[in-house]
């Protein structure tokens, strides 16, 4: 009772959360807080949208205009993004270039995870490291190396040439998330495995995999969203326009010389961002409670 008594006295107490019963400490420690961080990640999203349906001329004529309003909504920038350019082969290039890299690098990371944390062997915890070392290499460093095995492979200006080299990436990313996974399932139900005569294939994709779905859908939503976003290796490996992805076919078909296209610039990234967007949505309790924790012992 003792206990209880002195939870209740720090509950209303200024040293506990007490301080959150009163309307405006509640304005100015929470909701105000809120609204700012709403208006700075909800802002280019905004932007976006209303310079997507924006006439040219009100996006020049400030004087007679509001800047962050439309007052003649058109379609105009996406019909001709639709219909006048390749952007639609772009967005289908994309989807199954990041699909593709994303379950490709899932296996392998799977594998790796596993055999890191699970198998108890000697130099574990360095070849852990190691990979979390891999994953700081910047792109921009490895796209020489890769570029002339592509080159040399055959692979230039093909999808291949990305689903391949994504990886590179996303593998040490994803190995890393599960190695953290994989930690919290216990022990103790691998070992009744063994003793049953359970082989370790049958425990990883019958025990542990199941288990671990929240975070086989987490590091899924990052390695998509890192292979929907990627612009340098795709820049380098792939020159033909219709074989774009979205990051590079936007940028380098809408851009000529020193005239943007705004309004299909804007289009392009709203649409290309669509996907990513409804994913988290999807997914996100599986997100969630990937990140916040796993199987408890």
């Amino acid at each position: 009772m003792a206990a209880i008594k002195e939870v209740e006295r720090l509950d209303t107490d200024e040293g506990g959360m007490g301080y959150l019963q009163s309307l405006p400490r509640r304005v100015v420690t929470v909701y105000l807080p809120l609204l700012v961080f709403l208006i700075v990640l909800l802002f280019p999203f905004y932007w976006m949208t209303i310079t997507a349906v924006k006439p040219n001329v009100e996006m020049t004529d400030y004087v007679n205009y509001n800047p962050f309003w439309v007052v003649h909504p058109t379609l105009e920038h996406i019909r001709y993004l639709l219909f006048e350019t390749s952007y639609p082969g772009w967005l289908l290039n994309t989807v199954i270039i990041s699909t593709a890299a994303t379950f490709l690098s899932l296996a392998a990371a799977v594998l790796a995870a596993y055999a890191i944390e699970r198998l108890r062997f000697s130099g574990a915890r360095q070849v852990g490291l190691a990979v979390f070392l891999a994953y700081l290499v910047p792109p921009s460093i490895l796209f020489i190396p890769l570029s002339v095995m592509v080159f040399n492979l055959g692979l230039y200006d093909t999808p291949f040439a990305l689903i391949l080299t994504y990886p590179t990436f996303l593998i040490p990313f994803c190995t890393w998330l599960l190695m953290g996974y994989f930690r919290s399932i216990p022990f103790e139900l691998e070992e009744c495995a063994l003793i049953d005569g359970a082989t370790r294939w049958q425990i990883l994709t019958k025990i542990v995999l199941p288990l671990s779905v929240p975070g086989l859908i987490s590091a899924g939503i990052f390695a998509f969203t890192l292979s929907w976003n990627e612009f340098i290796y795709a820049l380098t490996f792939i020159q033909s326009s219709e074989k774009k992805t979205v990051p590079v076919g936007v940028l380098t078909e809408l851009v000529r010389s020193d005239v943007y296209e705004w309004g299909a610039l804007m289009a392009g990234a709203l649409i290309g961002s669509l996907p990513v967007v409804v994913l988290y949505s999807f997914f996100v309790e599986h997100y969630v409670s990937s990140m916040t924790g796993a199987v408890k012992e």
